[in-house]
């Protein structure tokens, strides 16, 4: 029994594992890149309170959520 929890624990982390990766790959840079800053093209704006909607917001949150769930399913695997 606790083999079969293993194993459908270990397919859930792979998938959240991949889940995660596409959705950092499909968020937008938030960023001018590193050329800007070194070449002073533009104001470095750090701290710039941007705030995102619709499908960026979306992403984000999701990132964040299967971020939390990755560290979670890695402890149980761990004590499994």
């Amino acid at each position: 029994m606790t083999t079969f929890v293993k194993v459908i624990t270990e397919f859930v982390l792979m998938v959240v594992a991949v889940s995660l990766i596409l959705l950092s790959l499909l968020q937008s840079g938030k960023s001018d890149g590193i050329s800007s800053a070194f070449s002073g093209s533009g104001g470095l704006n750090l701290f710039a309170n941007v705030k995102e909607r619709g499908a960026e917001k979306f992403i984000s949150r999701s990132t964040l959520v299967l971020g939390i769930a990755f560290f979670v399913l890695v402890i149980v695997v761990q004590i499994i």
